[in-house]
This record gives structure tokens, C-alpha cells and sequence, in this order.
């Protein structure tokens, strides 16, 4: 779904068909990503240090200075490690244990998020279905009652031009990000984008999704200038189409066709590295969060930086009662489960007599109903993710 749209309010002389593939070199993109007047930690683009580069989440680089593979690989890993032991660095949110449900409760701490309700004119009813379907029979275990919520109308295409301002950071109920309500400098209206990390009220955000506005052009004396062009727009938070983002930056909400929706790493903490670029095939190759390689148009929507919410990992619930206010409801054991509900119900005691474990409509947890068939045809996919023993390596 997408916010309320309206008429270009801007004047584009170049569109994307007419200006072709801009391929840009890493080494133009330089300066700070932020704004003047806002506030929290930068994610620079440019850096002096001309050693080994060690990435922290506070110093990620959006635009790196090399575009080497193994390199970039070796970037990852060290990303990958450093969250798996960011916990103890974490600023968490901890409370006296009064009762065993706060014993355990662990919430990170976000200090800059709306307290307030969410715009009204930018949200519609959520029914809940509580796992059912049509004719009332359960499709989906484990789902019913938790809070009301209300759908935050999210704007994944960003084809409005123009500079819009970050009014503010909010919480969504319903996915892991938070996301920042968006004001337009000239039309003033008003719509929902994830955040990307490190955004913050007061920041100014802009969509090149149709094109090179005028006034950019003239700026830059009237021609294409490869460094302006990346010195203004290789910035967190701003959507451009694959063509014009550096190969090896870190983004986010990547699309994968033309004039398409994001698709691709919207989840907290989640970003995708951009390795090659194909202008004879109008391709770009893009890993994903799994570690996948796909093929994505070089015409395809990407915003820079990585998504907000990285310390989701470390929140702890607490209690069963948390959960059910997610409308998450309890997973129950099938030898805990009586004969006519499982079939390794029933007995006395915990036993599940001489039968092998299988799920509850009989289908063997080892050994039995197999998904993958052969090799995997889609031909959008160029490497797949890592299994096995290859996954634990690349974690």
C-alpha cells in the first residue's frame, strides 16, 4: 500500500530512459550524510584512514571506498560478528525484578521515538482473522487475539520528487523497523517510509526515483558532474534507482523491477550490498541479507543505509503474556497433545509409544515430505544463500 500521491510539483528534464544507466565510482561519493541541525551518529560516506577497514554499527559505511568482493565479503563477516556480540554494549532497558515477568524483560532503549498516536488520515482498520480463512478453518496455527492495531499506510515506492522533511520517528506495530512520518517542502503532504538507521526529526530526505530535477542540473553547470551528482545524492534515507547508487553501498527497500515496490530487506537491522552492474542486460546483481545473489533492474528503487531497529535482536519478552498481546498464541508439544489432536498424542505419561516424530497431519520431521525437488529454477537468482555447514562458516 502506498501513501496519497499527487502531481510532480518539480521539473524533471531527464528521465531514466533518456539519461541511461549512471554508473557512478565509490570514490566520489564524500561528505557527511546527515543534514545540518539534526542530531545522533553519522554514517559517513568518505573516510581518510587508508588501512584495513573494521565496520561497527555506529561507523557503517554506506558508500564504501572499495569495490572488491573478497573485500566487501570480509566487511560482512565482521558486521555479522560484531551483532552477534553487540549485546553486551547495548544499552538495554532493564526494570526490578518484582515479579518473574520482569525478571527477564529486556527492551532496548529509543529515546527519539514518537510517543503519540500515529496520523490519522495514514492508517486504515486492521481486521484480524485470527488464523482462519474464508469458511473458518484454521490455515495458520498459533495466531489470535493480541491488541487492536491499525495498518500504517507505507509508502515503498517513493516516486514523489522533491525534498521531504523527517517530522518524526515512530513505532509500528506491525513490522520490526520503525518509520518516519515524511512532510513534503512544497506540497506539505505528509506520508510513512521505513526508517533507515540513524534518521532522526529535522533530517531532509529526497527521491531521485524519476530522474535528475532541473535545478540539480543547473548546478552542475548544465552536464551530468558523476562527483556533484554522487556528493548530493549518495546520502542515508534518499531513494535512487540502481543505476546511480555506487557499486558496494549498503541499502535498503530494494526493489526489483522497474516503477515496482521495495521488496527486499525492510526488516530491522536488514540491508543488501550492491556487487555488479550489467548495462547491456539493464541488471544489477544485489546480496541479500541471507547471503542470496539476485538480479535486480538497474531501473529498480533502493534506499541508502540500513534499516532502523538494529538492536531488535537482543529485546526478551519476559512473560507468555507479551506474546499474547502480539496475537501470538501458545505452541503446544504434540506428546503434550491427546491421541485424537496428534499423532504422537495419547499414552500414560510422556511416552509417544513406537511412533517416529511427524508433524500433526503425519508427515515425517526426518526423512519424510521433501519441498526442494531439484535445482531451482528461478531465473532471477544467481547464487543461492548458504546452507549447512557453509551458513555456520559465513555467521
Amino acid at each position: 500500500m502506498a501513501a496519497v500521491r499527487s502531481s510532480c510539483p518539480l521539473s524533471y528534464t531527464y528521465s531514466l530512459n533518456k539519461l541511461g544507466p549512471v554508473l557512478l565510482s565509490s570514490r566520489f561519493a564524500s561528505g557527511s550524510t546527515r543534514s545540518t541541525g539534526s542530531t545522533g551518529s553519522d554514517i559517513s560516506s568518505s573516510s581518510s584512514s587508508s588501512g584495513p577497514l573494521i565496520l561497527t554499527a555506529k561507523n557503517l559505511k554506506i558508500v564504501p571506498e572499495t569495490t572488491d568482493l573478497t573485500e566487501l565479503e570480509k566487511q560482512d563477516e565482521i558486521i555479522q560478528r560484531q551483532r552477534k556480540l553487540s549485546k553486551t554494549v547495548v544499552q538495554l532497558k532493564k526494570l526490578k525484578p518484582t515479579s518473574p515477568g520482569l525478571r527477564w524483560w529486556r527492551k532496548p532503549i529509543y529515546p527519539y521515538l514518537w510517543k503519540g498516536k500515529p496520523m490519522r488520515s495514514l492508517t486504515i482498520k486492521r481486521v484480524s482473522q485470527s488464523g482462519r480463512n474464508n469458511s473458518g478453518r484454521i490455515t495458520v496455527r498459533h495466531r489470535g487475539g493480541g491488541h487492536k492495531r491499525r495498518i500504517r499506510l507505507l509508502d515503498y515506492e517513493r516516486k514523489i520528487p522533491g525534498k521531504q522533511t523527517v517530522v518524526r520517528i515512530e513505532y509500528d506495530p506491525n513490522r520490526t523497523a520503525h518509520i518516519a512520518l515524511l512532510k513534503h517542502n512544497e506540497t506539505n503532504e505528509y506520508s510513512y517510509i521505513i526508517a533507515c538507521d540513524g534518521l532522526r526529526a529535522g533530517d531532509v530526505v529526497e527521491s531521485f526515483r524519476l530522474g535528475i530535477p532541473k535545478q540539480l542540473i543547473k548546478e552542475m553547470g548544465g552536464k551530468i558532474d558523476p562527483a556533484i551528482l554522487s556528493a548530493k545524492t549518495a546520502h542515508k534515507g534518499n531513494c535512487l534507482p540502481i543505476s546511480m547508487i555506487p557499486v558496494g553501498s549498503i541499502v535498503h527497500n530494494v526493489g526489483e523491477h522497474k516503477l515496482g515496490p521495495a521488496k527486499y530487506c525492510r526488516a530491522a537491522g536488514s540491508y543488501a550490498r550492491i556487487l555488479s552492474k550489467i548495462p547491456l542486460k539493464n541488471k544489477a546483481i544485489v546480496r541479500l541479507q541471507s547471503g542470496e545473489q539476485r538480479y535486480v533492474s538497474l531501473e529498480a528503487c533502493a534506499t541508502l543505509g540500513v534499516t532502523s531497529n538494529m538492536d531488535h535482536q537482543h529485546e526478551s519478552l519476559g512473560k507468555a503474556g507479551r506474546s499474547r498481546h502480539k496475537g501470538i498464541r501458545p505452541t503446544v508439544r504434540g506428546v503434550a497433545m491427546n491421541n485424537c489432536d496428534h499423532p504422537m498424542g495419547g499414552g500414560r505419561g510422556k511416552s509417544k509409544s513406537n511412533k517416529l516424530s511427524c508433524s500433526p497431519w503425519g508427515v515425517l520431521a526426518k526423512g519424510g515430505f521433501k519441498t526442494r525437488t531439484g535445482k531451482n529454477i528461478n531465473k532471477m537468482k544467481v547464487k543461492d544463500r548458504p546452507r549447512g555447514k557453509n551458513k555456520k562458516s559465513r555467521q
